[in-house]
């Protein structure tokens, strides 16, 4: 969560926004969150990661990251799924898929 607190303003320069959501009750989530200033949801169950299809680890009891990267219209435009702390989407990245999608081609 830091490192995209780090390239906010890359990000937003991309014209896109920041949001995320843990598994932790509200206490916790906040003091997660307090060195960042986009929002952080809280208390995500393991119906909403069904939902979205990502992977809930059930020895644990939480939910592994789930990345998205959705356009104006509600469409997702790129998404990560991760089962440990390797795989998750970087900041830069998000900014280079931005820019291919920029890029191509207008229908």
């Amino acid at each position: 969560m830091a490192g995209f607190e780090f390239w906010k303003a890359q990000i937003a320069r991309a014209g896109a926004k920041v949001v995320a959501v843990s598994v932790d009750p509200i206490d916790k989530a906040k003091a997660v969150a307090a060195g960042v200033s986009y929002p952080v949801g809280f208390g995500a169950t393991r119906e909403m990661a069904d939902a979205i299809g990502a992977w809930w680890e059930g020895k644990r009891n939480f939910m592994q990251p789930a990345e998205f990267l959705i356009n104006a219209q509600g469409e997702v435009m790129g998404s990560s799924y991760s089962a440990g702390p390797l795989g998750r989407i970087e900041p830069m990245d998000v900014v280079r898929l931005i820019d291919f999608y920029e890029a191509l081609p207008k229908k």
